[in-house]
């Protein structure tokens, strides 16, 4: 079974690299652990300390590093083994994650030019909201920026610099084949059209066996640990980091069962849900897509009995969409709440299955909670134009797009629609509104 294991490297470790692990190999800073194959190629994972959000406390200030590999499969004595050497803090499950791609087999509701009306967009450029200075990065197959400007008319930026490959994936940013990335950069480029684009291809399959279009828990692990040094790297300030994520895992059978210390579907001190906490504290706004997993028309790979919603796509630190059509009733597909590790998700809808990328072919729509996920990514960039992370936290931009969105059940939350349907126009007066209180 592929996990990742959680390790404090010694204190001789530490003192011959300097107070710092960074270019150790994995197998050294491993070492002798019984039951345990190392996966070389995969390049340790700082995990951070201090976040309040952690249970835990046993990680000390030291910090602790994950790396990658595999145990014997239903070996209960094997996996103690592992946990029981010196230095193991914790074995985790290393599931396979996928896009959130839709069940749906209905033609395109609407245009994605009738989602920029919908989501006000002339109201926002001409607020000077137009993602420009804004890194939104989109992680998923890899964008092709030729595709997306042929269909938008609009030029995509792409920073290559501070984009990311996974161990093995080969590619430059912007230029992978068109796909589901494309769709995702393309959606959160129509309230966004001046964002800068970080393309981090996490969906391309490195692993033995994998579709095209799956990957693995713990590239996603070393993508975020990426994004964190993007982050502080900008001025304090400044910040503005909007992380795009239409993806999820459905399958329990990848995972260790709730309840035990190495589930991740459940468990807030899985290493992913650490270092989504830790984002979200040093000032990034995330999203993740609520996923497919509706009662309506749930999909195939759909697999929990209840509470779809599942790790860090129900965290309480991020937002959690739903889709919407442009008629404003929630897609069948969408998944409903409660969510596993909170249980108000989804926080809101935005819409999907709509015409606009054509990155799966002419007439079909872009589609599923994957195409609502970077639509709101977009407005939520557009307003980090003028509203930093500094000046509104991430939390903070959270309550109030809650706040203002349209309730569609009459009740402040509902399992289906979250808080409602997200609303920029709202937004933007409530913001003002603040601003001219300060």
């Amino acid at each position: 079974m592929r996990v990742v294991i959680e390790l404090r490297p010694s204190p001789e470790l530490i003192s011959a690299a300097a107070d710092s692990v960074a270019g150790i190999s994995a197998s050294a800073i491993t070492g002798e652990v019984p039951g345990f194959s190392v996966d070389p190629g995969y390049a340790p994972v700082a995990i951070p300390s201090g976040v309040p959000e952690v249970a835990d406390t046993s990680r000390g200030d030291n910090g602790s590093h994950l790396v990658r590999g595999e145990i014997p499969d239903g070996d209960p004595a094997a996996r103690a083994a592992v946990a029981g050497t010196p230095g193991v803090v914790g074995i985790f499950a290393d599931p396979v994650i996928e896009p959130v791609l839709t069940c749906g087999d209905t033609g395109p509701v609407g245009t994605w030019k009738e989602i920029a009306g919908l989501l006000g967009r002339d109201e926002l450029t001409a607020a000077g909201l137009t993602g420009e200075g804004v890194a939104v990065a989109v992680l998923d197959t890899g964008i092709n920026a030729a595709a997306v400007q042929r269909v938008s008319g609009a030029t995509i930026a792409i920073d290559a610099s501070r984009s990311w490959n996974p161990a093995g994936v080969t590619g430059k940013a912007g230029e992978f084949p068109v796909d589901h990335g494309t769709m995702c950069a393309f959606d959160a480029l129509i309230a966004a059209p001046r964002a800068t684009f970080l393309d981090i291809p996490l969906l391309q399959s490195t692993r033995s066996g994998g579709s095209r279009m799956d990957g693995l828990l713990s590239d996603a692990l070393a993508a975020f640990a990426h994004l964190r040094t993007v982050l502080t790297a900008q001025p304090e300030d400044r910040r503005s980091l909007v992380i795009s994520n239409s993806w999820g895992s459905f399958a329990p059978q990848w995972d260790f069962p709730v309840g035990d210390p190495g589930n991740y579907s459940d468990n807030p001190d899985h290493p992913f849900n650490i270092i989504v906490a830790s984002l979200d504290a040093a000032g990034a706004d995330i999203l993740f897509a609520a996923g497919n997993c509706g009662r309506d028309c749930p999909d195939g790979r759909c697999t929990y009995p209840d509470r779809p919603i599942t790790g860090a796509n129900s965290h309480p630190a991020v937002l959690s969409v739903g889709g919407v059509d442009t008629g404003r009733q929630r897609i069948g597909y969408s998944s409903q709440g409660p969510g596993r590790l909170s249980d108000q998700k989804p926080d809101l809808c935005s819409y999907s299955h709509f015409l606009g990328s054509t990155a799966f072919g002419a007439g079909v729509p872009d589609t599923g909670t994957s195409t609502a996920c970077p639509v709101l990514a977009g407005v939520v960039a557009a307003f980090r134009t003028r509203w930093s992370a500094t000046e509104v936290p991430p939390a903070r931009l959270r309550e109030l797009l809650r706040s203002t969105a349209a309730d569609r059940a009459g009740t402040g939350f509902d399992y289906d629609y979250g808080y409602g349907i997200a609303e920029p126009r709202a937004l933007l007066a409530e913001l003002r509104k603040v601003a001219a209180r300060a």
